[in-house]
């Protein structure tokens, strides 16, 4: 091993500790900023080490190899197109539409990790010098990485609106699933055991069927959750790609991303009293319903209310819990609502805002939205520690969200029975903020709306805001 080579394998340790550092800054808000920097720095030093062994001809344990003219003019165009790519995309995506860009970015690493393993099993294929050591992280790194490619396409699409956030099933379509799924696994093995070219072919074509049929059957509603489990496969066809290739940077990344993505999903199917099976088996959800109905819960009625009786509530309130759901997110509210609750701390009311875990369509979706319009930090409370808090709060402005609310969910025999909800029907008073009385992603009436404590304001989420701070503004002078 040369001194470059150890100088390389140091700076990999280094990027590895600065992974490690930035994903547990990662945790919290208040520093997740620093992660995200720290994270970034320790894959551009990874990068550069790589460069440099490149430059220098490559491991000595490979026998070192010469880079041509075409090979570093793709090198270097890959790194410049990719790097522009996702910085305008970053910067220029509406964070309503962060999880489509996730789910993008997902589709990318897990086809770029297909790509590496596919190209270097031909390359030693051509040579003769295929092993089944070799052939296992391959056939590995071509699988996860189809099916994440794919299944993330798929899922992009949902979240964008270009597929149905239904489920989407056909006849035939279980049968063919799974039969892409034995395809893909029985091709694997042969694959190990007799390396061939057509049979690669094979894997990564039933793979990628198995990706778009695994992700159509699953509703919106779960989108949080699949986002999560992608990105978890992802980090393992990153680190697959990183065995075949003998490099240890991939495989500390991967292997990473791979493990707080499972974490993460998780913790995602737990907050939503679902197993991560059943998810995947699909058909959860109907997809949110935009209608215009105004009429009752279940044959109800309810109570309808407007812009002045609503500021007059929380203008006199001594304590507010503000739950925002997709509808803030979709409307492009965060703003209006981060004003509002600025402006009801001015006359020392005290404001919370209830997150639950799949208020959005990614976690921490609504957490980066809400500190974009600087709500600060410490108002943001997560449902377990918000739950207590409705007990004793006068007003709960609900501005958008439904299954996340619904009582129904402590009932048995429903589509979210047992899912953990915010228990926004024990405060003393309850305001919804919704462009209708339509149902939520998992095709269900929402009962917190024919409470007797609750009243509707029928109106989109900016709008609706907009009007309640005008009123608000207007009664305190």
């Amino acid at each position: 091993m040369t001194g470059l080579e150890v100088v390389v394998r140091l700076v990999y340790l280094a990027a590895a500790v600065c992974f490690v550092l930035g994903l547990h800054l990662m945790r919290s808000p208040v520093t997740a900023r620093r992660g995200n920097l720290l994270s970034a720095a320790g894959m551009i030093a990874a990068i550069v080490a790589t460069l440099a062994l490149i430059a220098a001809g490559g491991p000595a344990s490979e026998g070192g190899f010469t880079v041509t003219g075409w090979g570093w003019a793709t090198l270097v165009s890959g790194l410049v197109f990719g790097s522009l790519a996702g910085l305008v995309s970053a910067r220029r995506v509406q964070m309503t539409a962060m999880p489509q860009l996730v789910s993008i970015f997902n589709a990318v690493g897990g086809g770029a990790a297909a790509i590496v393993g596919t190209i270097d099993f031909m390359r030693l294929l051509n040579q003769g010098t295929v092993t089944a050591g070799f052939s296992v992280p391959v056939v590995l790194d071509v699988i996860i990485g189809s099916v994440t490619f794919s299944g993330s396409l798929i899922a992009a699409g949902k979240l964008q609106g270009w597929v149905s956030g239904a489920p989407i099933t056909f006849r035939g379509s279980r049968a063919l699933n799974v039969a892409s799924a034995v395809v893909a696994l029985g091709g694997a093995v042969w694959l190990v055991a007799t390396p061939n070219v057509w049979l690669l072919v094979a894997v990564v074509v039933a793979a990628f069927a198995f990706g778009i049929l695994m992700v159509l059957p699953i509703g919106g509603a779960d989108m949080p959750v699949v986002i999560s489990l992608l990105n978890a496969f992802t980090g393992l066809a990153v680190a697959m790609a990183g065995f075949v290739i003998g490099n240890q940077g991939l495989i500390i990344a991967g292997a990473l991303v791979g493990a707080s993505g499972t974490i993460l999903t998780k913790l995602m199917a737990d907050a939503m009293n679902r197993s991560v099976i059943a998810i995947m088996i699909g058909g959860f959800g109907t997809g949110d319903s935009a209608g215009e109905v105004v009429a009752g819960v279940a044959g109800a009625d309810v109570r309808r209310m407007d812009a002045d009786d609503v500021a007059i509530q929380l203008a006199y309130a001594t304590k507010v819990i503000i739950v925002p759901g997709y509808g803030l997110a979709a409307a492009q509210a965060q703003r209006e609502c981060g004003e509002l609750g600025a402006l009801l701390s001015e006359r020392g009311i005290t404001v919370l805002y209830a997150i639950h875990p799949v208020a959005g369509r990614m976690p921490g979706h609504m957490n980066v939205l809400l500190a974009e319009a600087d709500v600060p930090y410490t108002q943001l409370l997560e449902m377990d520690e918000v739950n207590p808090e409705f007990a004793t709060c006068d007003v709960a402005l609900v501005v958008g969200a439904n299954d996340v609310t619904n009582p129904a969910a402590r009932r048995p025999g429903n589509a979210i029975s047992g899912m953990p909800i915010l228990d926004v029907d024990q405060a003393r008073s309850v305001i919804v903020i919704k462009r209708s009385l339509g149902h939520g992603y998992a095709g269900l009436d929402n009962e917190l709306y024919s409470e007797p404590q609750t009243g509707m304001l029928f109106a989109d989420a900016k709008k609706g805001l907009r009007a309640i701070l005008a009123a608000v503004k207007t009664l305190v002078g």
